[in-house]
């Protein structure tokens, strides 16, 4: 018996579709990844027609929803607020505090840090967003 080998073809995958595919994934979550900012701090603020720019020595200070203080995007308990700002004063002559406060804070949290600041002699602006 006479056995022949037959001439088939040999099989192959063809991934170039596939390598573009991955390229352009890849490209995706890079430019996904490099958008977000993970030290933010997520605050819905109120709305303003008049907006300044500040160029001053400023410290920012913000309250979340769920009442958590920041102040320069650190965590901080409200009765540490008063002796932190006391040692920016002392390093600039004039302090501006941009408070940044969610809408949905009660007025008595804010006033609570509004008179934190005139105790202090301290220029207090409110940060708003513009319309």
């Amino acid at each position: 018996m006479n056995l022949r080998r037959r001439n088939r073809p040999a099989a192959e995958v063809q991934t170039s579709a596939m390598n573009d595919i991955m390229f352009f994934l890849m490209l995706f979550f890079l430019i996904a990844s490099t958008v977000t900012n993970p030290n933010v701090i997520k605050l819905l603020l109120p709305r303003s027609d008049s907006g300044q720019s500040i160029s001053k020595k400023t410290v920012s200070i913000a309250v979340t929803k769920d009442l958590e203080y920041f102040l320069d995007k650190q965590p901080i308990a409200l009765e540490q607020i008063q002796p932190r700002l006391l040692v920016y004063k002392q390093q600039v002559e004039e302090l501006t505090i941009i408070l940044s406060v969610d809408r949905t804070v009660a007025i008595q949290d804010v006033v609570q840090i509004m008179d934190i600041a005139n105790k202090m002699g301290v220029k207090l602006v409110l940060a708003t967003e513009p319309k």
